[in-house]
């Protein structure tokens, strides 16, 4: 009895899903997510743009690079999506529940979750520092190259999100008909 699952469990419900369900949802959540964090980082970024822009109207070309990255964070989340998409395989009907077919479902999805929370966070960190930039750069010139640098690091969260997804998405194998 200790291999058995309890009927009316979690785990019962969680292995009766079917692991295409759970690749669609890693694969919403990782172009969703992304794309609200990219605009969560722009709506930052823009506003404090915007209100600096009244009293230095010289920031508003050069700290658009600040939206720009907040965009890239949406691309990331897109390219994770188009790569977990081709992860997808056929399967006989009788092989659906396999260990293998769910563990592929579920690499997926979490592939999925890693990149979407990954790059929603690194939206809020880039639009937030976008934010300062603006804000520092209407008052002092000299630190936008400065800030930027700290921009460019906060960037590379995403492209981490992205690697970790892209190394788990690996694991992703279907059972062979």
């Amino acid at each position: 009895m200790s291999g058995m699952v309890d009927a009316s469990s979690w785990g019962a419900a969680l292995v009766r899903i079917s692991p295409y369900t759970f690749s669609a949802i890693g694969i919403a959540i990782s172009i969703g997510v992304s794309v609200l964090g990219a605009a969560w980082g722009i709506y930052i970024t823009g506003s404090s743009l915007i209100g600096a822009a009244i009293e230095a109207p010289r920031i508003t070309s050069k700290n658009l690079i600040s939206v720009i990255f907040c965009e890239a964070v949406a691309i990331y989340g897109v390219i994770v999506a188009i790569i977990l998409q081709t992860k997808l395989e056929s399967v006989p009907t009788s092989k659906m529940y396999d260990a293998e077919s769910l563990g592929a479902g579920y690499a997926i999805f979490a592939s999925g979750i890693i990149v979407g929370f990954a790059n929603l966070v690194c939206g809020l960190c880039v639009g937030i520092i976008g934010s300062s930039c603006a804000l520092s750069d209407a008052q002092n010139s000299t630190l936008f190259v400065k800030i930027l640098v700290i921009e460019i690091f906060g960037s590379a969260l995403g492209l981490f999100g992205v690697i970790v997804g892209i190394i788990m998405s690996a694991q992703a194998t279907w059972p062979t008909k």
